[in-house]
């Protein structure tokens, strides 16, 4: 019985670890986004509110789902290219893929206080 719970602890310990590394992980790749812009708004993409989700798996892989102001946005081609390059970059980072969605449609809703502010819009 004892064997039985200090295997149980263990266990424990190690999803805890586990949770705090994939913890981290994210964070690391807010940082990324965080230096993401889009050449049109000088309003780094997280904040701009076209990160819709941000999925660490245990093995490092992360995958981003994000949006565009539009679906005729000029950088459609390039943008998710580059974020999800930027994002392979970081040694954190075991891969990385970035798939676009307009489900739902971005809105100035989506912004951040603080992109809010700094494009004028309060």
């Amino acid at each position: 019985m004892a064997e039985e719970n200090k295997g149980n602890k263990e266990e424990k310990k190690t999803e805890e670890n586990m949770g705090k590394k994939l913890e981290e992980i994210k964070e690391e790749v807010i940082k990324v986004l965080r230096n993401c812009f889009d050449p049109e708004i000088p309003v780094n993409i997280y904040d701009l509110g076209l990160i819709y989700d941000v999925n660490v798996a245990t093995n490092g892989d992360v995958l981003v789902i994000m949006t565009l102001t539009s679906p005729a946005c000029p950088v459609a081609g390039t943008l998710p290219i580059e974020v999800q390059e930027k994002l392979k970059e970081h040694p954190m980072i075991n891969d990385a893929r970035v798939e676009i969605t307009f489900d739902p449609p971005w809105s100035f809703d989506n912004m951040s206080e603080e992109a809010k502010y700094e494009l004028g819009f309060i």
